[in-house]
């Protein structure tokens, strides 16, 4: 059995420093791999172009360590906390708000949040929107996930009949990605969350987008059905790279699910762009 620990919010403030500077620097592997095997695999002569020229920004991106987009997102952070941890030196989620400020500071980070209502900016990029469990264990899980404006604006919560069934989930997700066009900045990837209530479906997509690109959901085959599917059926739209054309408008759809009310059919869509910025570590 794990013994407690002491966790320090200078160590969580560094961390999540890091993370974010890493994330908005350099494009995952998997995320690189799925695009050149859209290069390999799209028709459309501009659809490639677009492709290839994503594939080079990032690569002077990671060289150079500039920002993949001008974009650098509001700073979205999950946290899951040992239940045998003890956090000292302060507070935890103002360490995490710490973290996000130095990051977009000394990282040279564009900052994006404001007042909804002024518009005013609030000149550090925070607050950042965190989203934490308690978990078996003695440690601190940080995944740090800035989410640029274009792809979030095209993203949507709703609760569909449940007669809707299966076949009105992949309507609705293939209608929104075939409403957004070319503003996420294609090729995304989708992240749909069905089921819980209103709000955790929304949180189920936006977690879904932090899997792997292209790996199916293991937990439930109809999962990894409805995913294939869906994919189809975007990638048939000819929206393709940029809103170029092409059989390239997305490069995966992940799926993540949990019960719901009899009543109800709660499903969200959260789109991301091609920079699928992600990073974790475990203190």
């Amino acid at each position: 059995m794990a013994g407690l620990r002491e966790i320090s919010c200078r160590v969580v403030s560094k961390t999540v420093r890091d993370l974010f500077i890493e994330v908005n620097y350099r494009l995952g592997d998997d995320v690189l791999d799925a695009l050149q095997h859209a290069v390999d695999t799209e028709d459309s002569e501009l659809g490639r172009y677009a492709l290839e020229r994503i594939i080079e920004n990032a690569e002077i991106a990671g060289r150079e360590s500039l920002p993949l987009c001008q974009d650098t997102g509001l700073a979205v952070v999950f946290v899951e906390v040992g239940q045998d941890v003890h956090v000292v030196d302060g507070d935890l989620y103002e360490a995490i708000q710490e973290g996000v400020r130095e990051a977009y500071s000394h990282g040279f980070l564009r900052k994006s949040v404001c007042d909804p209502l002024s518009r005013e900016n609030t000149s550090d990029n925070t607050p950042a929107v965190i989203h934490a469990d308690i978990v078996k264990g003695n440690k601190i899980r940080i995944v740090a996930m800035p989410k640029g404006g274009g792809s979030e604006n095209m993203s949507s919560s709703v609760v569909l009949l449940p007669s809707d069934g299966i076949e009105g989930i992949k309507q609705h997700v293939v209608d929104m990605v075939a409403k957004a066009g070319p503003n996420p900045c294609p090729p995304v990837i989708v992240g749909v969350g069905i089921g819980g209530s209103l709000e955790m479906s929304a949180l189920l997509s936006k977690k879904a987008l932090l899997r792997p690109v292209g790996e199916p959901n293991k937990g439930d085959d109809r999962l990894s059905t409805m995913e294939s599917e869906i994919l189809k059926e975007v990638n048939s739209l000819g929206t393709g790279p940029q809103g170029y054309g092409g059989r390239t408008t997305a490069l995966a759809v992940h799926i993540e699910m949990m019960p719901c009310h009899i009543a109800s059919l709660p499903v969200s869509v959260n789109i991301q762009c091609h920079v699928a910025r992600h990073g974790e570590t475990i203190i």
